[in-house]
């Protein structure tokens, strides 16, 4: 056999691998039934969390389907079936829910585990190919794998039947997301680290607030902004009166007045302000502001509460840039 020959036979076999598990997740779709609102719901209405058990393959699915409910609003985790035997089992209270995986349904470690989970009061929602199984036997609800022919030329490694498992786990996962109204921001919040959490940073996330604002009242002279624009460093300060800020004055500002001959330190600041400075709310993404400071050709936004006019902020560039935007 040639070179080509076997590449072309390595090929034909891959897209009959795909073309098998394609099959499984067509037939996992048309499966769906009412059992999957129930699980739903199950999982909506638990005050505890959600535990997922398994063992081997559907254990690896298993915590993979865990770590998708825990990142996206569900309260999560996965436990080994064996290690529950041997002590984890006391993680699981009555207030949660279970989530059982076996592709047989009689996995030992899986099934040694029910009597106790359901002396517990814990619901159990299996996951399963066999309907007839002692842990559909056993369960409240039953999800049901349709999956007759794996992609293992021997029919026996779980290849097809793991595929429409987790599509089937992350089904449930979205559905649940999408009904508790799970936004980017809830998102960020829980991949603080990640680079998908950076890029869903607010700009209340790492705006300058409180005494970090440089602000001085509209009745100011020329020096006291000056003095503020020093302390906080920022190049610029706005200028407040009445609770609103009317204007701001920035180290461009000073740089011209030097220019012209004319510095008057105790000239009244709201004679040489720039009326209507660039604002942006605070609930944006960061990555807003900086496209917003980039097209504009400036380094500071002033920040207003959301939906609001108040100004309860200012991001530099910097502070975004070093938030890994």
């Amino acid at each position: 056999m040639t070179i080509i020959e076997r590449q072309k036979k390595w090929l034909e076999k891959a897209t009959e691998v795909l073309n098998i598990e394609i099959d499984a997740l067509k037939a996992q779709r048309d499966a769906l039934d009412e059992s999957f609102t129930q699980a739903v719901e199950t999982v909506l209405d638990i005050e505890g969390r959600l535990v997922v058990v398994g063992m081997g393959k559907s254990g690896i699915i298993a915590k993979k389907i865990a770590a998708t409910f825990a990142s996206t609003g569900t309260p999560a985790f996965f436990v080994h079936a064996a290690e529950a035997q041997h002590g984890d089992l006391g993680m699981i209270t009555g207030s949660d829910a279970v989530l059982a995986l076996s592709h047989s349904g009689e996995t030992r470690e899986v099934c040694g585990l029910l009597p106790e989970i359901k002396r517990r009061g814990a619901k159990v929602i299996a996951i399963t190919g066999n309907k007839q199984s002692t842990l559909a036997q056993h369960a409240d609800i039953v999800l049901h794998i349709p999956v007759t022919l794996e992609a293992c030329p021997l029919n026996l490694a779980p290849t097809a039947s793991t595929t429409a498992t987790l599509a089937l786990g992350d089904a449930l996962a979205v559905v649940i997301l999408n009904q508790r109204g799970f936004k980017e921001e809830d998102f960020a919040r829980v991949h603080p680290a990640g680079s998908l959490g950076k890029k869903l940073l607010r700009v209340a996330d790492v705006m300058h607030q409180g005494d970090a604002l440089p602000m001085v009242a509209h009745d100011a002279k020329l020096r006291d902004a000056i003095m503020e624009m020093s302390r906080h460093r920022l190049g610029i300060t706005g200028i407040n009166e009445n609770g609103n800020m009317t204007g701001c004055l920035t180290d461009g500002d000073l740089r011209r007045i030097l220019e012209s001959g004319h510095m008057d330190l105790d000239a009244p600041v709201r004679e040489l302000m720039h009326r209507n400075p660039m604002k942006i709310d605070a609930g944006k993404l960061a990555s807003e502001a900086l496209h917003l400071m980039e097209e504009r050709k400036i380094m500071v936004l002033f920040v207003c509460a959301e939906n609001e006019e108040k100004v309860v902020g200012i991001v530099h560039m910097h502070d975004i840039l070093h938030g890994g935007i």
